[in-house]
Formats: C-alpha cells, sequence, structure tokens
C-alpha cells in the first residue's frame, strides 16, 4: 500500500497546486518559466501515475477485502461510467452544450469515474485510489469554478451538432471500454462478459 498513496499524493499533490497554492504555482512560472513549469509537472505527474499503477497492482495481488460485493452495484457503475465518458468527451469535442453549461467536464468525468469504481470495487486499494481521486475532483471542481467566478470566464454556447458528437463519442468509447478494453487492460469487465 506504501507505494500506492506515494503515488497518490505525487499524482493528485501536483494536480492540487492550483486548488490550494495557486499563487505559489503563478510566481514558480514567473520565476522559471512555463516550459519548465510543465516540464517539472508533467515528470512528477507520470512518476505518481507509475507508482500509482505499481501500487495499486500489488495492493490487488493481496487484497483487503472491505465489504461484499454487489451485482447491483457493478451494473449501476457500468451506467455511471457511460456518463462519465460522455463527459470526458464533453472536455475535448469543440462547441459542444455540455461544456457550455457544466464549464468543467473532465473532473466532472473524473469525480463520477472514481464514484462509480468505488461502489464495484470493494478493497481497501479501491477505497484509497478511487476514493482519493474523488475527493480530489470535489475540490478541483470547486476551485475551478471560483476561478471562473474571479475572472469573469464566460464560456461559449455550445451548438446541437457538438453536443451530439460530444454524446456519440462518449457513448462509442464507453462501449469499447465496456466490452473489450477494460478487461484487456484490467483484467475485469464490467458487463459480465
Amino acid at each position: 500500500m506504501t507505494i500506492l498513496i506515494l503515488g497518490l499524493i505525487l499524482f493528485l499533490g501536483v494536480h492540487s497546486v492550483r486548488i490550494f497554492a495557486e499563487g505559489w504555482r503563478t510566481a514558480q512560472i514567473a520565476k522559471r518559466g512555463e516550459g519548465a513549469w510543465k516540464g517539472m509537472y508533467t515528470v512528477v505527474s507520470i512518476v505518481g501515475f507509475g507508482l500509482i499503477l505499481w501500487g495499486y497492482g500489488m495492493a490487488r495481488a493481496q487484497p483487503v477485502v472491505l465489504w461484499a460485493p454487489q451485482l447491483w452495484a457493478r451494473h449501476l457503475a457500468a451506467l455511471l461510467m457511460l456518463f462519465a465518458f460522455i463527459l470526458l468527451a464533453a472536455a475535448y469535442v469543440p462547441k459542444n452544450g455540455i461544456k457550455s453549461w457544466l464549464h468543467h467536464p473532465m473532473v466532472l468525468s473524473v469525480k463520477v469515474w472514481a464514484l462509480a469504481h468505488l461502489l464495484a470495487n470493494h478493497t481497501l486499494a479501491d477505497l484509497l485510489l478511487f476514493g482519493s481521486f474523488l475527493v480530489w475532483a470535489v475540490l478541483n471542481f470547486r476551485a475551478a469554478r471560483q476561478r471562473d467566478r474571479a475572472a469573469n470566464t464566460v464560456y461559449p454556447t455550445g451548438a446541437v451538432a457538438g453536443t451530439l458528437i460530444t454524446v456519440v463519442v462518449g457513448v462509442v468509447v464507453w462501449a469499447v471500454f465496456a466490452f473489450w478494453a477494460h478487461a484487456w487492460l484490467f483484467g475485469v469487465s464490467p458487463v459480465g462478459r
């Protein structure tokens, strides 16, 4: 668990600088340059992510079970993941109404992803991993909305075509993950095949 926790601290820590230390971040970028900041950010993120994968893999080999898995939770998680993939697509598809309305769909996607996986999984490692990401996403969304209000950020109005493309892309990527990629990558089929 130590490696998983260290990975979470590094990965979520570097991704939390804008939540807890926006002024320090701005000062570091001014002092060192944006390229150096992004380089450091990227290296720490990659190291943290690698440690998360390694630590979670080790923890799955010797799981500490916290509660009995529930079939309904697995089905609900699969449905929630459909929404998570649509929100993720909304972060990238231009001129969609979902981003126009929610402003930060990627962070909301992480919230839904983490909640879905907390419902479907039942070990201490799952609680640490997905619980940490859920707390981070809640705090990050709040901080991003505060920054938007302070900067009077106005998001462009979405178009019907962009919104439809967003939904289609999200559904297709969800289907690929649900019916194939999740089992291939993680050894677990979320749809029970």
